[in-house]
Formats: structure tokens, sequence, C-alpha cells
């Protein structure tokens, strides 16, 4: 064994010389990495005796992906493209023995290779359509010259991985074989050396299919079709149009045309705010505070208290990471109406190929409904998801408490009852612990974690690790009404109700923020979740809505009785525009006395959006929410704002702080009984600093 550097050694083994990266923990495409691999190239290409070199990784995974800590930065060479160049022509076959993931740059090096042999647990991927870029080291160019164009489209624009199975099928690879990288990369590597495998060089082979593969046609329908949800989306266009150079031009020029476009794409708005979250995501798993002792207690069983709609996404979360789960309600009735619910959402995922009826049997054997509380005894977390009423809450807790072990994680999925009331019942507080899921629980994946006064940091650090374990994006959220997103939701809800009163219509309200990406309008939102649910909440907290209230109280509850802001036909859950509200709208205008006016676009998204982010920078002021970046998490994972627009206080920070605290004071000055539409303290502080929350972040961070 020879070291190149203190990340890369190669080893010679009779003809067959290897190329060993040991970078912990990910192998990650660092610099030195780099440099390493073009010395070792070198190196083993002077050797005579060697005839084909292995490339492979040592640890847990081959090359996961470039280090993106050095994106935004200027390129030091050799870059990731002169380490695949170098690849490229080496005078010896290289053979990249893949094992763990071959995500991004990790994929594109060994695309550089003329061959790939992978173990069969392993998973390559193309994901840099999720950082607003495209694979900038050449693989959308070399994998659509290897697979063709259309199967490489399908494969990037997803963003995701596949398994070597299905990367053997589509192509990606040469052979998948079990046995250790090092082993499996000889064995082939001596198959090319008799002459088993032809050695073809790889830019010989590419050119070559490089026009075969071609149907501009069929490649542009298809790039129609799978980019139809992707609006305002810079990315998805730029992966296509590298795509499409792959069988226009030549590999060396589209790679230069490559080069320049997506160092644009790093450059810009949507691509930091994607990177944004890539951290954000990381970082909302730190808990500063706690013990260095705490851990998380293992959870291997789960009991759901209430059968619904909830409930029931609930104990689907549990099943689908195969944590067995008992479902319990008060009545054998209401149990099997959860579970038909259940029994239906995974038929439909079976009928659209998302799960096969192998997983949703798998899955199902891992609920057990039960009408006895006692099914919860052995459970190591308990989640209660009856309706929003506290003295029911109350009695499940009380009675709870006395059936589990000590020691077991109480949760409430209550999404706006005070968490400290529900907890003063319970003798062991410590184990109490806010567990928000957002409907349908089964789909969507925010989790706000609800820490009560009395929630002990074992209690915390439990539901954050559970709440990841079942595909969420947990968030630490403090007490208070709403929590981080529903109260950020409200002042939005009054802004969208204000627009109304002053000559809106519900289809332009929803166009103003539809048409900057969000998936569906506020409005839209409200329907299809039933306006009753908003109405019961307004009445608690003594806020009317003048339109929104009528409209319920007239019987229209949204999608549910066919109208509301819009209706519905039959079976069809398309608003369509609902004359009656129109002129309910109307008449309350001219009985506020409100004289109506044509409102633009621009100032709706204003109106809609600042006056939350301004209750965002209010829950960071109160330490409701640890990180502006945690607000903007809750924001994508669990109320539709677009990716690309990386979140209120990212939004806010691009807009300019000091530009919203000047259209804030225009609104509050036009609705000067609205103390919520004050800039907050420290929106104005950071304004006034010509600060961003980022700034603010960094700077608690490092305090």
């Amino acid at each position: 064994m020879t070291q190149i550097n203190d990340k890369i050694s190669i080893h010679i083994d009779g003809d067959v010389g290897f190329i060993i990266s040991d970078n912990p923990p990910v192998n990650a495409l660092g610099i030195a990495v780099r440099t390493g691999l073009v010395d070792a190239l070198q190196a083993l290409n002077t050797e005579p005796a060697v005839k084909a070199i292995v490339l492979y990784c040592e640890g847990r995974t081959f090359f996961a992906g470039a280090d993106i800590t050095e994106f935004g930065k200027p390129r030091i060479s050799p870059t990731l493209q002169e380490a695949i160049a170098a690849l490229e022509s080496s005078a010896k076959p290289v053979i990249a023995a893949i094992h763990g993931t071959a995500l991004g740059g990790g994929l594109e090096i060994a695309l550089g290779c003329p061959f790939r042999v992978a173990v069969p647990a392993a998973r390559v991927g193309l994901p840099e359509i999720n950082l607003g870029l495209f694979a900038g080291g050449g693989g959308t160019q070399r994998l659509p010259r290897l697979i063709g164009p259309e199967k490489a489209l399908e494969f990037v624009l997803s963003g995701k991985p596949v398994s070597a199975r299905q990367a053997l099928a589509l192509g990606i690879v040469d052979a998948v074989e079990d046995g250790e990288p090092a082993a499996i990369g000889a064995a082939f590597a001596r198959r090319v050396i008799d002459g088993s495998i032809p050695a073809v060089p790889v830019r010989d082979r590419d050119d070559k299919l490089a026009a075969t593969r071609a149907n501009a046609s069929a490649f542009d329908a298809l790039a129609k079709k799978l980019t139809a949800r992707s609006k305002g989306q810079d990315a998805p266009q730029a992966n296509i149009d590298s795509i499409r150079r792959s069988f226009t031009m030549g590999i060396d020029e589209a790679l230069a045309i490559d080069a320049v476009a997506n160092r644009e794409l790093m450059a810009g708005s949507q691509s930091r705010a994607l990177r944004h979250l890539f951290f954000a995501e990381r970082e909302a798993a730190k808990i500063p505070g706690l013990p260095e002792s705490t851990g998380a207690r293992e959870v291997s069983r789960a009991a759901i208290v209430g059968a619904g709609t909830m409930g029931g996404g609930i104990a689907m979360c549990f099943a689908g990471a195969g944590i067995p789960v008992t479902i319990i309600d008060a009545t054998k009735e209401a149990l099997d109406r959860g579970m038909e619910r259940v029994r239906a959402n995974y038929a439909t995922s079976v009928k659209r190929g998302s799960i096969t009826q192998e997983q949703m049997d798998a899955r199902l054997a891992c609920i057990t409904p039960s009408v006895d509380r006692a099914g919860a005894a052995d459970a190591d977390v308990v989640i209660e998801a009856v309706f929003e009423d506290m003295g029911v809450k109350k009695e499940i807790f009380a009675d709870l408490e006395k059936r589990v072990m000590p020691g077991t994680v109480l949760a409430s999925n209550t999404s706006a009852l005070d968490v400290d009331e529900i907890a003063s019942v319970l003798a062991r507080p410590e184990d109490f612990v806010g567990m928000h899921f957002f409907s349908p629980a089964n789909v969507m994946k925010l989790l706000e974690v609800v820490r009560a006064a009395r929630t002990g940091p074992e209690a915390i650090l439990t539901a954050m690790a559970v709440g990841k374990k079942i595909g969420k994006v947990p968030v630490l959220s403090g007490n208070c009404d709403g929590f981080i997103g529903n109260r950020m939701v409200a002042k939005r809800s009054a802004q969208a109700e204000r627009l109304l009163q002053q000559g809106a219509f519900p289809q332009q309200v929803d166009a103003a923020l539809t048409d900057l990406g969000f998936p569906m309008g506020p409005l839209t939102t409200n329907d299809m979740s039933g306006l009753d649910i908003g109405y019961s909440i307004r009445k608690r907290r003594g806020t009317p809505f003048p339109i929104a209230d009528a409209i319920v109280e007239s019987g229209r509850l949204g999608q549910k009785t066919g109208a509301g802001y819009y209706r519905y036909e039959p079976g069809d859950r398309t608003p369509y525009p609902n004359p009656e509200t129109e002129a309910l709208i109307i008449a309350t205008s001219e009985k506020l006395g409100i004289v109506r006016r044509e409102i633009a676009g621009e100032e709706m998204v204003e109106r809609l959006l600042f006056p939350l982010i301004n209750e965002g920078a209010r829950i960071l002021e109160e330490g409701i929410a640890l990180r502006a970046s945690d607000v903007d998490l809750v924001w994508i994972n669990g109320y539709g704002w677009p990716r690309h627009l990386g979140g209120p206080m990212f939004y806010a920070d691009e807009a300019g702080l000091s530009h919203i605290v000047a259209r804030l004071r225009e609104f509050a000055a036009e609705s000067p009984g609205d103390p919520s539409l004050q800039p907050a303290s420290l929106l104005s502080e950071l304004a006034q600093k010509g600060q961003t929350f980022a700034e603010w972040q960094k700077n608690r961070a490092a305090a």
C-alpha cells in the first residue's frame, strides 16, 4: 500500500492496480481527494505490470457527492471535471467499484470510468436538481450518451437515487455482484484484462451513442410532461437544456456551455435557497442547551389514541417505518372506519405504483386496532390524536399515564391548544411533549415537536429522533397559540380576508401565490381543510373575519359541502368561481363601508407574505423557534412554501428587510386597529443595521 496523500492510497495486486479513497464520513470529493485521485492515476499508469485499475472507497460508501462546502467558492484545480477527464484519458481501463451511495459527483466520477460494478445494496443518483443545479461534472452529458436522453431526463429530473439492480436495468452500471468492492472490482478487471469484456474508451463509446439515442420530438414532449409542476423553477429547464446538448453537439463543446450555465445557477437566488434548506434540515436536529449525557430513548413500539383521519395517518407513518403500532379508539365502529380509511389509502398507493401489494400487506400487519387503552401499555411512545377539546385530552393523558411504562413518551398532536395545560394533569410531565403532525399525516413531511414548560430533554430528543425515523422533518417549537406555523398562517389569513374586503375575489388572492410557485392558494387550502375549522379557532380567539364567518354561517364549509370560497362539482375537487360567494363578498364590503378597488398582484403578494414574515420575527424574538432556518423548514414542509424560494425568512432576506419594514408601516397606517402589522422589534433592528436573518442566526450560533 502506497499513500498518495492523507485521503488517497494505491495498491498493486499482480496486474490490477487499486486506487483507494478514505475520506470519512462519506468520501466527499474535496480538493485533497481530487488531487490524490489524479496523482494516483498517473502513478498506476506508469506501472508496467498494471493492466487495469479498480477505483473504490473505504468506509460505508463510495463517493457520496461533491464537497458542498466548496459550493459558491473559487474553483481549485484539479476540479471535478479535471479529475473525471483524467479517468477518461487513463491509458489503462478504470473500473469503479460502487458500494453505499454514489450520488452527484460520485456517480459522475463513476461515469468517467469505462466500467462500473456495484454491490446489490448500492444506490446511485444525480440529485443536483434538489440544490437548484445540474450535474456540473458532466453527468448530464455522459449519462444520456450512455443510456439515452429520455431515460437520462427522467432520472435527472427526479433527483432520486435508484438501486443497483435498477441502475443495471437502465444501463448505468455494467454488473451487480455480491462481495466487497475491492474483490468484485478486481474480478471484473481481470475479465477486461483477459478480453472477456472489450475495453472500449469511454469517449469513443459516448460519441458513438450520442447521435443514435436521440429523438428530439419525443424528448421535448417528455420534458414538457415532467416539468408540468415546476412553475417558476430555473433548474429543471437548465437540466433539460444540458441533456439536449448531449445529442446536438460534441461533448467538449457541451461541457464548456454547461460550466457557464451551472455557475449562473449557483450564483442565483434559487440555488442559494435550496442549499440553505439542505443545511437547515441538518441544523434543525441540533438542540442547544441539553445535557451532553442526554440521548433519545429507543422506540420499538408505538400507540395512537384516535382512529380518525389524523390518527390513521400517523399510524401509517410508523407502519411505513416498520414500527409496530396500536391504534386505539373508544368503539369498534370508529376503529373499523379508521382502518378502512387506512386500507383505502394504501390501496391508492398500490394503484399508483408507489408501493407494492406486498408492502401494503406488511404495513397493515404492523397496525393493531384496539378499543382498550390498555393496548398502549407496551408502547415506547403514545400519541393522542383526538379532536381539539382540552377536557377530553386531559382525561386521556391522566388515564394513559397510569397504563404505560415509566419513561414512555406521551405526546399530543394538538395543533393549537396549550400543551402546558394538557401536561398539568400528569405526575411525570417531563415525559410529555407536543408532536404536531400535519394533514394528511401520512404525506406531509413536517412535524412540530412542541416543548412544554416541564418537558424533559429525553422526551424532546426522542420525539425528534422518532420523527426522523418515520420520515418527517422535525422542528422544535416552544409553546404558544398556533406554535410556529399556525401562528404565522393566522396573519396571512387575516390579510387574505382584508384583500377580499378591499376589492379582490378568491381566485385573484390565490393566483397571487400560485403564480409565485405555491402549489395551492390560501383560500383553496381553507376550502380543502374545511372552513369550519378556522371558524371555530377564530371564535375561540375572538378574532372575527366578516366574509369568512358569513360563508360558514351560510352553510358553505368548503369541499365537503360542495361550496365555500369556491364551488365544486360532485366528485371533482377543482375550485370554480362561486357567484354566491362573490355576491356575499361585495355585500360585506358595502356593509363595512369599504370602496372596492383593483389590487395589483405584487401588492397582494406583499400583503399576504410580509405580515407572516413579521410574525416569524416575533417568534424568533420570543424564542419560540430556535433559528430563522427552522421557521423556513416549517413553511417548506408544512405549508407548501416553494422550495426554490427558501422559506419566509430566507425570502425576507432576499427581498430586503428594510423594504419589508417600510411596506409594513404603510399597511399599519392603513389599518391602525391591527397591531400585528407594526414591524417586530427584531425585524426593525436588523433592517436598521442592514443585516439579515441569516446573519442574525450565524451570530447567535457563534455567541
